[in-house]
């Protein structure tokens, strides 16, 4: 798990130096264009202001084969000029009530792939449209189907946000279905035929039968920060809903008493801190330098911010205002912090190999 980076001169971990070459940064953290040869620089190789990690080329292309998809399918759409495919009316104004289709998360899942792969890459992308006039399948049986969803707030519709609740800010919590290759979400929640409440009884208990793939990250040191990053599905960001179940099952953790520091960059990935030393310090750096990696790069961004959780209660404790991420403290989490100065942890550390390994 650990390398060492010869032009700094210094140990990193080797899932740090995944994250920055998925990035496509150089060592100065500049970004570069994908594939091929270096080119002189030209307009076109300038990164698109919105749909990273991609050049304004390389959007020029991927926007002309999202509209040939949609019309295939049956849609009449047509980029905005940012990042979104909206509905256009038959005297080719934009259509204010018609369905609209973000290319954000297609084009961070095309950026990874050889140029010849983007056209097959967009087709599987918009397979999973509803047609025309559609409304997502509602399952026969909430009960074993219906899951709980984070979703940013910033990637849906103004008009939808206030129709489900907010987890934390910027987050909201959405019931959804998994079919196959995509999920569903369901913001029309009277169409459910279940209150509120039995949505979400029903969606948290099936996100706890969820199980995760654990990934330790040890920094290089004998007093290295510990950090578990969890992947396996479409729903494992979410799966900070559960937290205790996650602590408890895939990391072997029962109520730290120290609490713990959580990120949810992307919709496929959870990443935890189980505080119990000093190394919380190291610790709430590298979460920081990730979170904010996988949240630039990553399909499903959901936020880059890290997170002081303790007995429930969640504390944003990154600040993002000068540009980069600075310690917000204050709070439980100081007050754990000058805990750790008086009382011993007794908190063990965890071991890969958590539930479903």
């Amino acid at each position: 798990m650990k390398s060492s980076d010869p032009e700094a001169g210094k140990p990193i971990c080797s899932w740090e130096r995944r994250c920055s070459m998925s990035a496509g940064k150089d060592s100065e953290g500049r970004r570069g264009v994908r594939g091929g040869r270096r080119r002189q620089n030209t307009d076109g190789d300038q990164p698109h202001p919105e749909l990273t990690p991609l050049t304004l080329t390389q959007a020029d292309r991927l926007v002309r084969l999202a509209e040939a998809a949609v019309a295939e399918r049956g849609f009449s759409m047509r980029y905005d000029g940012t990042a979104v495919l909206v509905s256009i009316g038959d005297d080719g104004s934009p259509a204010s009530d018609g369905p609209f289709a973000g290319l954000v998360n297609l084009a961070r899942t095309v950026g990874e792939l050889p140029r010849q792969r983007w056209r097959d890459a967009v087709a599987a992308h918009f397979d999973q449209m509803l047609p025309p006039g559609g409304r997502p399948r509602i399952p026969e049986d909430l009960e074993s189907e219906l899951y709980l969803r984070l979703v940013s707030a910033s990637a849906i519709e103004p008009g939808w946000r206030d129709r489900v609740p907010e987890f934390l800010p910027g987050l909201l919590t959405v019931p959804a279905t998994y079919a196959g290759t995509a999920v569903a979400m369901h913001f029309d929640i009277d169409s459910l035929g279940a209150p509120w409440a039995e949505l979400s009884r029903m969606g948290l208990a099936n996100l706890r039968r969820l199980e995760d793939k654990v990934e330790l990250v040890q920094q290089p040191g004998a007093n290295g920060a510990e950090v578990a990053m969890l992947t396996g599905g479409m729903f494992t960001a979410s799966r900070a809903l559960v937290l205790d179940t996650v602590l408890r099952e895939s990391l072997r953790v029962e109520n730290p008493p120290f609490g713990c520091l959580v990120a949810m960059p992307a919709r496929d990935m959870l990443l935890i801190h189980v505080v119990r030393d000093p190394t919380v310090v190291s610790a709430f750096g590298m979460l920081a330098r990730l979170a904010n990696c996988f949240f630039a790069d990553s399909p499903g961004p959901l936020s880059p911010h890290v997170y002081y959780v303790t007995e429930n209660e969640w504390q944003q404790v990154t600040d993002y205002s000068t540009g980069t991420a600075q310690l917000r403290a204050g709070g439980r989490f100081s007050a754990a912090l000058r805990r750790l100065d008086t009382e011993p942890s007794g908190t063990p550390h965890f071991t890969s190999g958590g539930r479903g390994q």
